[in-house]
């Protein structure tokens, strides 16, 4: 599999994951189910956002993901 992998492929998938799910409409949902499609919608952003960030290697066929939280 890791001849076929491309690690920097699957960031730029996540990057643009993280960028519709900021530009995706609110459909015409009302009251909780509204609020949990906003909540679902701010985790689905930093989830993919997050992947996006990484830094990526694939080393002995392990993916290792590197993700800075440190506050900037």
């Amino acid at each position: 599999m890791s001849d076929e992998f491309d690690p920097q492929a699957m960031v730029k998938r996540f990057q643009e994951r993280a960028r519709a799910v900021k530009a995706r409409g609110l459909p015409p949902i009302e009251g909780a189910e509204r609020i949990r499609f906003i909540n679902q919608t701010k985790l689905d952003f930093m989830d993919f956002a997050m992947i996006g960030d990484a830094t990526v290697t694939l080393e002995d066929g392990i993916l290792i993901l590197k993700v800075d939280l440190r506050a900037e």
